[in-house]
């Protein structure tokens, strides 16, 4: 079995309570995310979500199912391709809050499969569309 680990992580300008909002307004993606263009379903452990990506210019869709919903400190799922262990990727985002009143956004995917070694570069553009969604969301919850 292959592994591979993937972690962003940004200084956010807000409370975790405004980041966390921003985060779960799924309807919003569409207008402002570069990475995740598309999600819907219901937010909860054990909830299903479709979520649409854009990497390497193609968009794919993935349905993971949701292993942790922590208001304002966690959101994480899991995603498979076809089945388990073909190509699945842990998915996680964290918010922790500073000691100055900031928090970071942390942005990761744990994958793991017999496919990990041919998706190399679309690993590498993942992390890419990480660093652009944090870079988007800093904006959008920094602004006045």
């Amino acid at each position: 079995m292959f592994k591979n680990e993937i972690e962003t992580s940004i200084k956010i300008n807000s409370k975790s309570n405004k980041i966390w909002q921003e985060l779960i307004n799924f309807e919003e993606y569409k207008n402002w995310n570069p990475s995740i263009i598309d999600v819907s379903g219901e937010l909860g452990e054990n909830k299903t979500l479709k979520i649409v990506v854009k990497i390497d210019e193609k968009t794919m869709i993935f349905k993971p199912t949701i292993l942790k919903c922590e208001e304002k400190k966690e959101l994480r799922w899991l995603g498979k391709l076809l089945f388990s262990g073909i190509f699945d990727g842990e998915h996680y985002f964290l918010i922790k809050e500073n000691s100055d009143g900031t928090c970071t956004f942390i942005q990761g995917e744990k994958f793991c499969g017999v496919l990990i070694p041919f998706f190399a570069k679309t690993i590498l553009n993942t992390k890419k569309g990480f660093e652009a969604m944090n870079q988007e969301l800093k904006k959008r919850v920094e602004r006045v």
